[in-house]
C-alpha cells in the first residue's frame, strides 16, 4: 500500500494564498481589510424576504439540476433578448466555482492545453491541472491588455480552450471591445473554446459591459450573483452556451453539485429585478479615491470594472511589501497569488471608505520606506 492515501493530482497546486490571508486576519486585531473580494454592501432587502418566503412555503428541497423554472425561464429570455443566438442555452450552477469547474471537467482532457491571461484568478491554473489541462500563460503585464497576436501565436494542435475574465480579478482592467471581439473571433476561427468568466459584469465604470459572446456564438459564459447582489454565500450562478455544452454540464452536476440551492434561485428571481446602480456609483467613488490617493507614487494600471486594484510594490517584491503592510495591521493580497511574478499586490476597495482611507495613509507611509 501507498505511503499516502491522497491522490497525487492534488500536489499539483497549493491550497489557496488568499484562504491564508483570511486566516491570519483573523489573528489580527481590528485590521485595516482590503483583501476580501467580497461586497460591503448587504444582501437587499427584497432579495432577503424572497429567500425567506421560499423556506416557509417549503421550497427547501432538491432544486432541479438545471435550476427551477421560476429562475432558468427568466435567465433565458434574458438572455435570447440579448444575443439572439440559435443555439444559446442556460442552467444554474452552484456559483460561478461550480460552473468553472463544471467546465474544465466537461471540455479539458489530460493533455489538452488551456490559455490564461496573467495575472489570472488563484483559481484557474489550479482548476486546469486538476483535469489534467495544460496551463498556457499569457503575460499581459505591465498594462494588463490582451495583444490578440499573443494569443495566436500561443495557439497549437493541442490548444482547447482561452479563458477570460474581463472585468479582470485581480487588476479590475476592463478589456475593450476591440481587444474581446480579436479574441472572440480569433477563438471562432480556430475551434478552440472560448470561456468567458462575466461575474464582474456588473461593475463597471468607465462604460458599457462587453462581453465576447457579442462576437462569437459559441462562447461559453459564466455568471452570478454573488458579486452583483452580495449573494457571496448563497452558491448561485448561471452559466449559459451552445446546448452540447450545457447538456455535458448537466449530466456532471447531477454526480457532483446535484443542484444549487432551491430557496436560493426564488430569491435570484427577484434579485434579476433588484437594481442595484446605487452601489455601482458608490464603487466607482471608491475607486476614484483609491486610485487619487495612492497614483502618484505607485505604478497603476487604473481599473474600469470589479472592485480591485493591482499596483506594483514601490520596493522589494510584492510579497515583501505586503508583509510590511501587514506588520501596520494593513491585509493585502500579494500578486504572486495571482501571477507567475511577484512584483505586485491587489487591493479590494470593497470596503467603508474609512477603511479605504485608513488603507490609503498606511500605504503612502510604507511606500516611502
Amino acid at each position: 500500500m501507498n505511503e499516502s492515501w491522497i491522490a497525487a493530482r492534488t500536489n499539483s497546486f497549493d491550497s489557496s494564498g488568499i484562504r491564508k490571508v483570511f486566516d491570519l486576519a483573523a489573528q489580527l486585531k481590528d485590521p485595516v481589510n482590503l483583501s476580501i473580494g467580497q461586497p460591503d454592501f448587504d444582501v437587499p432587502q427584497p432579495v432577503k424576504e424572497a429567500f425567506i418566503d421560499a423556506v416557509r412555503t417549503g421550497k427547501n428541497g432538491y432544486a432541479l439540476t438545471q435550476g427551477m423554472p421560476v429562475l432558468r425561464d427568466k435567465l433565458q429570455a434574458q438572455i435570447d433578448a440579448r444575443y439572439g443566438h440559435s443555439d444559446r442555452q442556460v442552467f444554474v450552477s452552484s456559483g460561478t466555482s461550480g460552473g468553472l469547474a463544471l467546465a474544465m471537467w466537461s471540455l479539458v482532457d489530460p493533455g489538452d492545453e488551456v490559455i490564461v491571461f496573467d495575472p489570472y484568478f488563484v483559481m484557474y491554473d489550479s482548476l486546469v491541472k486538476l483535469v489534467g489541462g495544460v496551463p498556457v500563460i499569457i503575460d499581459t503585464y505591465p498594462d494588463f491588455r490582451i495583444d490578440v497576436d499573443r494569443v495566436s501565436d500561443a495557439i497549437t494542435d493541442r490548444t482547447k480552450m482561452i479563458l477570460l475574465n474581463s472585468p479582470n480579478n485581480p487588476t479590475g482592467v476592463a478589456n475593450s471591445r476591440e481587444e474581446l471581439r480579436g479574441v472572440a473571433e480569433l477563438a471562432a476561427e480556430k475551434g478552440v473554446a472560448l470561456l468567458s468568466d462575466e461575474i464582474y459584469s456588473s461593475f463597471c465604470y468607465d462604460g458599457e459591459f462587453v462581453s465576447p459572446a457579442e462576437f462569437n456564438d459559441r462562447a461559453i459564459v459564466i455568471d452570478g450573483f454573488s458579486k452583483s447582489h452580495a449573494m457571496t454565500g448563497w452558491r448561485l450562478g448561471q452559466v449559459h452556451g451552445p446546448a452540447e455544452v450545457v447538456d455535458t454540464m448537466l449530466k456532471l452536476q447531477q454526480y457532483t453539485f446535484v443542484c444549487a440551492p432551491q430557496p436560493a434561485q426564488w430569491a435570484g428571481a427577484v434579485a434579476m429585478d433588484t437594481p442595484i446602480d446605487e452601489h455601482m456609483v458608490d464603487y466607482r467613488g471608491k475607486r476614484d479615491m483609491l486610485y487619487e490617493g495612492l497614483a502618484d507614487m505607485f505604478e497603476i494600471a487604473k481599473p474600469g470594472g470589479a472592485f480591485y486594484m493591482f499596483p506594483r510594490a514601490p520596493w522589494g517584491t510584492g510579497t515583501e511589501f505586503v508583509a510590511k503592510a501587514i506588520e501596520n495591521n494593513l491585509l493585502i493580497i500579494p500578486g504572486s497569488i495571482f501571477s507567475g511574478r511577484d512584483t505586485h499586490f491587489r487591493i479590494s476597495y470593497a470596503a467603508d471608505n474609512q477603511v479605504i482611507e485608513r488603507g490609503i495613509e498606511i500605504l503612502r507611509r510604507i511606500a516611502k520606506r
